[in-house]
């Protein structure tokens, strides 16, 4: 076998094929597999709208650091078809190694200039019985290229294919050896060398995806009830918390739409759960009826919403940052609100867990904003220490003569819930005295309007003050809000320029008082969004006054790379 130069410190393995040739499993396999032997891993996939067919990929980008985004080059490719190397083709460069079989990737007239080493998984599968065994050869080059204990990777064959055949799984685990043997070959011939250094505190990290971060943080904000219709990507939080429900006391109601969730949050919360739907944008156009109803009831309400392309169906696997405007405009009428937008794996965590008892505190709904890329990536993380985190309920025992509207000072009247108490716990669609009766006086109508609407002060003190990174003072200031952050972090690294800062925001309304003292610092202003209309932007200059330089947009269904937003940012500097 001819022999390529070593891939070193940071490795972007991508493996492409169609829907139904198992990618996913590679890659749950495989991220769980480097996690424990202590390499840092960062892993996204992209896929169409099928349950077979097409082109789909995922990338696996194994580094001696830590990392966090995604990367437009391929180092080690694995096709497992002739589409899925044209799917990726203009990210192959020069230096990209592929592993495939070349009867069944090339053209005729194709391949003089692709690094090819021939790998024939479809003749090792067909001996094993069949081509769907493509994908766990692939698992066990792979594991064999970085390493990986073998056994280990039979060991989570067997649990993940528990209930299968014997004889599926003896194929399984005779595929992944075939693999692994090959890969051992890779490496005695040199044809393929990689060298990353393993750091062993990594084994005792966590690996997880966005989605489970925001169940994780869900069940710490002591959710105890989910109601939600499944739509992609939002569908994954709904799958963890029933997974968890027996354990942790949770009712997850799959509902027959979007409509009957919400509402059934809301009736969760008016008897005394703890409820969140989890939707994407056009189930939450369904809800917003009843987003209106918990605005009017002053019901806490905790909404993930997890965006995806529109208008419409739009492009329902792939990710964007379009709903911003949705979420805070949604709902007829005027009643306050928050929206965190989570720029990370463990703000994912820690935003879902705050949004419970900040909407119990203030009886509002409380937006978790997030998409796509975020919701399906995976990378390690420190184990999460809960300690100081704790469930606060803001449940009020009722008197005789309770009134669940009563004016305040500061909006919030005290929240009963029926059976504690003596009280009467009447709530309204209607306009309503502070008894909770139905009323047309307009004097009670403007008392309860300004009521609802002075919380937004309460909420603008409990803002998130936005990141700085760099030097913030007449320097170029880039600002980005949500999943951008990790991307924007390593494009602005890589360009070593010290007149650069970065500002992220994970909460993007209410604005945190000092957003418009740390933007005015700036000498230049740019903007980056993942939709078309720069909406974060729009947002910024209602709210502070202040308007971007320049704005920097993608809407194309993919997200940013690091080196995209690199040369994006370098062009308009």
């Amino acid at each position: 076998m001819k022999k390529y130069p070593p891939k070193k410190d940071d490795i972007s393995i991508v493996l492409c094929g169609a829907a139904g040739q198992g990618i996913q499993t590679v890659e749950e396999l495989l991220t769980h597999a480097f996690k424990h032997a202590g390499y840092n891993l960062f892993s996204t996939k992209e896929y169409m709208s099928r349950v077979r067919g097409g082109s789909n990929s995922t990338q696996l980008r194994v580094s001696s650091r830590k990392v966090r985004a995604c990367l437009d080059r391929i180092d080690i490719l694995f096709p497992l078809d002739r589409d899925g190397l044209r799917h990726v083709e203009r990210r192959i460069t020069p230096e990209t190694i592929i592993l495939g079989e070349k009867e069944v990737l090339l053209e005729p007239g194709r391949g003089k200039k692709l690094k090819i080493i021939d790998v024939p998984l479809h003749s090792i599968a067909s001996e094993l019985g069949g081509t769907i065994y493509v994908n766990i050869i692939a698992t066990g080059i792979i594991a064999a290229l970085f390493g990986i204990d073998k056994e280990s990777i039979i060991d989570d064959l067997r649990e993940r294919f528990s209930e299968v055949e014997k004889t599926v799984m003896s194929n399984n685990i005779r595929a992944v050896t075939r693999g692994y043997e090959f890969g051992g070959e890779l490496i005695r011939t040199k044809a393929v060398t990689v060298i990353i250094k393993k750091d062993l505190r990594v084994a005792d990290q966590l690996i997880i995806n966005g989605g489970e971060a925001v169940g994780l943080g869900a069940l710490t904000g002591g959710c105890n009830f989910i109601a939600s219709y499944p739509m992609t990507p939002s569908t994954s939080v709904l799958a963890f918390l029933a997974r968890q429900a027996a354990e942790f006391g949770i009712i997850a109601e799959q509902a027959e739409d979007e409509i009957a969730a919400m509402n059934m949050a809301i009736g969760a919360w008016y008897a005394g759960a703890r409820a969140m739907v989890t939707t994407s944008g056009g189930g939450f156009a369904l809800m917003t009826e009843g987003l209106s109803l918990a605005g009017a009831m002053e019901s806490p309400m905790v909404i993930h919403l997890a965006q995806r392309p529109g208008p419409a169906t739009g492009l329902p696997t792939r990710t964007e940052q379009g709903d911003l405007e949705l979420a805070l405009y949604a709902g007829h009428g005027e009643f306050p609100r928050v929206i965190f937008a989570p720029g990370t794996i463990e703000e994912a965590f820690a935003l879902t867990a705050k949004a419970f008892n900040l909407a119990d505190r203030y009886q509002v709904p409380v937006f978790i904003l997030t998409d796509q890329y975020l919701i399906d990536s995976y990378y390690n993380i420190n184990k999460i220490d809960v300690s100081g985190l704790k469930i606060e309920q803001y449940i009020a025992p009722t008197e005789k003569d309770y009134k669940r509207y009563a004016l305040t000072e500061d909006g919030v009247s005290p929240r009963g819930i029926p059976g504690n108490g003596r009280g009467l716990v009447i709530v309204d669609s209607d306009e309503h005295d502070e008894e909770g009766h139905l009323t047309e006086n307009h004097d009670i109508r403007i008392q309860m309007v300004d009521k609802r609407l002075r919380k937004r002060s309460l909420l603008a003190q409990e803002a998130i003050l936005p990141t700085c990174t760099g030097k913030n003072k007449g320097s170029t200031m880039i600002v980005c809000w949500g999943s951008i952050l990790p991307i924007a972090e390593e494009a602005v690294k890589s360009m070593g320029r010290k007149d650069i800062s970065l500002v992220h925001f994970s909460q993007v309304y209410p604005l945190h008082r000092d957003a418009t003292r740390i933007l005015g610092k700036a000498g230049r202003l740019i903007s980056v969004e993942e939709n078309a209309t720069s909406q974060f932007s729009r947002i910024l200059k209602i709210h502070t006054g202040i308007d971007m330089d320049t704005k920097i947009t993608k809407y194309n269904g993919l997200p940013f790379s690091v080196e995209e937003l690199e040369g994006r940012l370098r062009e308009v500097l």
